[in-house]
């Protein structure tokens, strides 16, 4: 098993390239930065310049989007060299990625892609999670994704799965609230059972962020500010997480810096609401 992963508390951004002047300039009052890991693991340039700038000042929290912890063949050596360099390099709070595949055959798709809940694919997530633990010396994060179809043969309910894969490996996780929203939706499950289902102790990350609607569905976009159905549902949650690390994730349609400020002074005040119980 990894080693105890202590709680960080505390309210952040993500790191985004639109924002380094304004941050750089002014350091914002936030308690840490998030950046997404694949970005910063080059040999030089600018985006490196920066990030060590703004470690200088503020915790990082590395947070991938190409481990492939459910692909056959999981997270490829050079991927695992170039992270761990990068985990030495900034030293940041912990390292996460998502419940996903995201490519095969050394092909990245640039998209999550689910997993079907199966004792299977639990076998081979678990596997891959346990392998990168031991080569980082550090345990994971793993978030929920936000999902558009499921599979008949799907044995655990995402909440179940993912609560085996912490027993199994001593992970911990990292809950995105906008995402169960999405997939209850989606899917017709409340979204109350899925937090009720998860091991809320070993959450160590939340994120909030908007979604947009499609014909049918919601979409997972990132591009908008947190919805109201998001904020309910954090505040209904805040009280038995306020041991994580709370941020707004933005990555597209971004705004300038102070309305993300804004919307992570809206999180902070629910985090406190007695109302939230």
């Amino acid at each position: 098993m990894p080693p105890f992963l202590p709680p960080f508390a505390g309210f952040g951004l993500g790191l985004r390239p639109s924002h380094y002047e304004a941050i750089l300039a002014a350091p914002p009052a936030i308690d840490f930065f998030e950046i997404i890991s694949e970005n910063f693991m080059i040999d030089g340039g600018r985006p490196l310049r920066v990030l060590e700038q703004v470690r200088a000042l503020y915790p990082v929290l590395m947070h991938g989007v190409s481990m492939s912890l459910g692909s056959p063949e999981g997270p490829g050596p050079d991927y695992l060299t170039r992270l761990k360099a990068l985990t030495e390099r900034i030293e940041p709070v912990w390292v996460s990625d998502h419940l996903c595949w995201t490519g095969i055959g050394g092909r990245n798709s640039h998209d999550l892609l689910p997993l079907p809940l199966t004792e299977e694919a639990l076998t081979t997530v678990c596997r891959h999670i346990d392998r990168v633990q031991t080569f980082l010396k550090r345990p994971l994060l793993i978030e929920n994704p936000s999902t558009y179809v499921t599979f008949a043969e799907d044995a655990y309910s995402e909440w179940a799965f993912l609560s085996e894969v912490c027993r199994r490996t001593g992970c911990y996780l990292l809950l995105d609230l906008n995402n169960v929203y999405v997939s209850a939706h989606n899917h017709g499950f409340s979204a109350r059972n899925y937090l009720n289902g998860l091991p809320l102790e070993r959450v160590r990350q939340v994120h909030l962020a908007g979604h947009s609607q499609g014909e049918t569905l919601l979409i997972d976009t990132h591009d908008a500010p947190v919805p109201q159905g998001v904020w309910a549902l954090y505040a209904e949650a805040a009280p038995r997480l306020r041991h994580a690390a709370v941020m707004i994730e933005r990555d597209d349609d971004i705004p300038p810096l102070p309305e993300l400020l804004a919307e992570l002074d809206i999180a902070r005040r629910l985090s406190r609401a007695p109302e939230a119980a």
